[in-house]
Formats: C-alpha cells, sequence, structure tokens
C-alpha cells in the first residue's frame, strides 16, 4: 500500500472511535441524569498507529487485502469500570444495543492468560456514513477496572521495552502484582454497597447545591438583596454541617420561597399589562 493511503485507510476507524467514545460517554450522562449508578467509570478511544498494524500483520501473516477482515482492533475502545460486577453489566448493556453488532467475546476475566493479563474484549461492527455511503467498521471494546487497567498498561510497557521478552524476575514480579489486583477487585467488591451508598449521596448532595445556587442566583433579580444575603447565609452554615438531610429540607424550602416570588412577579406584570 502507498504511504499516502494509509491515512485514507484509517480515516473510516477514526471516525469509528470517533463516535462510539462519545456513545458511551453519553450513557455514564444518562445515568447520572437519572441519579443511577453508571457501571461505566470513564471511556476511551484509540486508533492503532500504522507500525503496530504492520507488525501484527507481520506476525500473523496477514496480507495488506486482508487487513480490514482480520485485524480487527485497529479502532479499540477501552471502557474501565469500578468493580468487577460491572462489567458483565457493560457487555450486556452492548449485547443489547441496535447500532452495533457483536461479532465475538473473550472473556480473559475468567479464563486468565498465562501472563496475569484480565479483561472482556468484544468485537463489534460498527456501521459508519462516508462519501461511498455505509460502512461496517470492525471495533474491540476491552472492558475492564481500574485495577486491570493499571497492570496491563504497565504491562504493556514492559513488552514494548524487552522486545516482548520480559526477564522472569520482572516477569515473577508482575505475576505477584497481577494476583494482588484479583484481591484488590475482590476487596472492593466486599465492600461494593458501601462505596456505591457514598458515591450516590455525593450525587445527590452535588445536585442539590447545583439547584440551589441556581434558585438563589434567579432570586437577585426577584427578591430584596437583604433577603438574599439572610438566605445564603443560612445555605453557607447547612453546607459546612454537610448534613444531607438538613440540605434537602433547605433545597424544598428555598423553592417555596422561590415560587412565591415568581408569583409576585408574574402578578405585578399582569397588573402593569
Amino acid at each position: 500500500m502507498e504511504i499516502q493511503l494509509w491515512k485514507k485507510r484509517l480515516d473510516p476507524y477514526e471516525l469509528a472511535v470517533k463516535e462510539l467514545t462519545v456513545k458511551f460517554e453519553h450513557l455514564i450522562q444518562e445515568h447520572k441524569q437519572q441519579g443511577l449508578y453508571s457501571p461505566i467509570e470513564q471511556v476511551t478511544g484509540r486508533v492503532k498507529s500504522v507500525s503496530s498494524i504492520l507488525n501484527k500483520m507481520k506476525k500473523k501473516k496477514i496480507e495488506i487485502d486482508e487487513m480490514e477482515d482480520k485485524v480487527e482492533d485497529i479502532a479499540g475502545i477501552r471502557i474501565i469500570c469500578q468493580f468487577v460486577e460491572d462489567i458483565q453489566k457493560v457487555v450486556e448493556i452492548i449485547r443489547a444495543r441496535n447500532d452495533m453488532e457483536v461479532k465475538e467475546e473473550r472473556d480473559y476475566i475468567t479464563n486468565i492468560k498465562d501472563s496475569g493479563y484480565r479483561s472482556y474484549h468484544m468485537i463489534v461492527y460498527y456501521p459508519i456514513e462516508t462519501l461511498e455511503g455505509t460502512r461496517k467498521i470492525q471495533a474491540e471494546i476491552q472492558i475492564r477496572t481500574l485495577g486491570m487497567n493499571f497492570w496491563s498498561t504497565i504491562e504493556h510497557s514492559l513488552q514494548y521495552k524487552y522486545e516482548k521478552n520480559i526477564p522472569d524476575h520482572i516477569r515473577e514480579r508482575l505475576t505477584k502484582a497481577a494476583d494482588a489486583i484479583i484481591v484488590l477487585d475482590h476487596e472492593m467488591s466486599t465492600v461494593r454497597s458501601e462505596i456505591m451508598d457514598a458515591q450516590n449521596s455525593l450525587m445527590i448532595q452535588e445536585s442539590l447545591v447545583e439547584d440551589i445556587l441556581n434558585t438563589i442566583h434567579n432570586l437577585y433579580y426577584l427578591a430584596n438583596k437583604r433577603e438574599i444575603l439572610k438566605i445564603q447565609d443560612e445555605f453557607y452554615k447547612i453546607y459546612e454541617l454537610g448534613d444531607l438531610e438538613q440540605l434537602k429540607k433547605f433545597h424544598t424550602e428555598l423553592d417555596i420561597i422561590a415560587q412565591g416570588y415568581r408569583a409576585q412577579s408574574i402578578e405585578h406584570k399582569g397588573i402593569k399589562n
């Protein structure tokens, strides 16, 4: 393949990665907006470098005209979860989507690789629109916990440094680290409900504070400044206490005050007209 044709060949994969990343990020936002726990913590995407593609094709004896069929991970999406249990939920979400078709699944969590590598891989077909019409692009989606991702990133760097011949003493330490991350993921799972409750409380608090501040801002145009300052002082006192129930109560009372001022404003405008 001529060098200048590589960019054109990879452009559809760039588009697929952008669209898939945006869609999974939107899923996170949808969960948060509805006050739900998101099984997806973060998502990233990348298109494999030309060098990496060529190396893989050389290793697996893949011809140029077979690239799009046989190199399945040119477009790569990585989904990071907090807990091992979240991984299966993400898998089910992907299986249920109508905008992508699952080609293959590889469970390296149940079937851990000899190296210690753990992750759940899904190969999907994703349709994109181009000037030449609709094209189905293959993409690899890797789903793993934060711990799994940390280990994998380090191991990948060492593989690159030692050209896939990692010294035995380093390999032994990597294996021990992989075992430690299995223990870590398990421990996090045992306190999963407590962690989720804490995160949910924080999310509720952030939403309440945002609503309260917006309401106070709007009241600046309706109420007298002395009352606004009094409301602000009360809010700061309650916020300092860190009592979620008190914050909820204040939010409700402030809404009633704001509704009263809005009603007065409408009535005043009606009299003027």
